[in-house]
């Protein structure tokens, strides 16, 4: 049984004059020790999912509908008391902006505790004291005695990451959620911190999503992926199998970033879908250099179907994305006619 199970979960924005869906029967799982990895462009609604996930909603959105259940148990209508009693104790949240979700008046030994108090209200000060330096001394902080009593602007960025991440994990949460953890650091210390999170996570048995654009973080973290795009799920993969045979287009897209002009030809072109005005067809067509109007592209929302073992996309043409892909990614040259540019697709307009 999965730890975690969300299925048709779906959330919108509302304005005075329009809806936008942000997230769209969107569903997954998660299972015990498990490392997933929700990834999309800007804009895919991944954010908005966790939060969802966690029954929380930025101003303006509402959850429409979906379930989510952890360890069996429905969280979607829980009361505000039963989701304090799960938030920061069953599942934790680590977000992309440490010192924003840090108190700046207050040191950093004391909101670990805190947070690790108010699930656990029979221990003395001096043991949640206690907790907090071994959950620094566990994320790789050097001199977590002194670090104690230090405030957020004193630290580094990838250090404020590290006490966000032991914060998280104070009450050794079944399910862990990063929401971009280490976007705001540069490489060298989002490896340091990432693996930090890994193995800390692994020491008290967390299961873990994280919620990246960077495909080497997935790569190197996760055991599975989920594709978002215009706020619905397009491919779901093992990690290995999502490398080797990518099967649609946004996936490719992400796969082909950088990788010189012979990928250029299958990237994604114009701007991200709108979610007030989603297009007749598949929402990508307007920008999907596999679009085929017979195949239906332009006309019909495709499913998502079977395409491997475990391997789910919702293209029409996923056997042509996969044949593609498969040589490029083997280094071959692909003659210019394999794919075909969107109508409308390459300035944007």
């Amino acid at each position: 049984m999965a730890l975690l199970e969300v299925d048709n979960l779906s959330i919108e924005y509302i304005s005075l004059d329009s809806r936008n869906l942000a997230v769209n029967d969107f569903s997954f799982s998660c299972d015990a020790g498990e490392v997933g990895g929700i990834v999309g462009e800007s804009g895919s609604g991944k954010s908005t999912a966790i939060l969802g996930i966690l029954g929380l909603t930025r101003p303006g959105a509402h959850i429409v509908s979906g379930n989510v259940r952890l360890d069996d148990r429905e969280l979607l209508g829980l009361s505000d008391s039963e989701w304090g009693a799960i938030r920061g104790d069953e599942i934790g949240l680590i977000t992309q902006n440490p010192r924003g979700s840090l108190n700046p008046v207050l040191r950093v030994g004391q909101q670990i505790a805190a947070v690790y108090r108010a699930h656990n209200p029979d221990v003395s000060k001096d043991q949640a004291r206690d907790r907090a330096q071994e959950l620094l001394e566990m994320v790789g902080i050097n001199d977590p005695g002194r670090r104690l009593d230090s405030f957020p602007h004193e630290l580094s960025g990838g250090m404020a990451q590290r006490v966000l991440i032991a914060m998280s994990l104070s009450c050794t949460p079944k399910l862990l959620l990063a929401d971009e953890p280490t976007s705001g650091l540069d490489v060298t210390v989002q490896a340091q911190v990432l693996d930090d999170l890994r193995d800390a996570a692994l020491a008290v048995g967390s299961s873990m999503v994280l919620v990246t654009q960077d495909l080497g973080i997935v790569a190197n973290y996760c055991d599975r992926i989920y594709q978002l795009h215009a706020g619905e799920s397009v491919e779901q993969a093992p990690t290995s199998e999502f490398f080797k045979r990518p099967a649609h287009p946004a996936s490719a897209a992400l796969l082909m970033a950088g990788r010189g002009a012979e990928a250029e030809r299958f990237k994604l072109h114009g701007f991200p879908v709108d979610g007030r005005r989603l297009p007749e067809g598949c929402w990508l067509h307007q920008r999907c250099p596999f679009v085929d109007e017979a195949a239906g592209c332009t006309t019909n929302h495709p499913d998502l179907i079977q395409v491997g073992p475990d391997h789910v996309s919702r293209c029409f043409r996923h056997d042509e994305v996969q044949s593609v892909m498969e040589r490029l990614l083997r280094g071959e040259a692909i003659e210019a006619d394999v794919a075909t540019t969107a109508e409308g697709g390459g300035d944007g307009e």
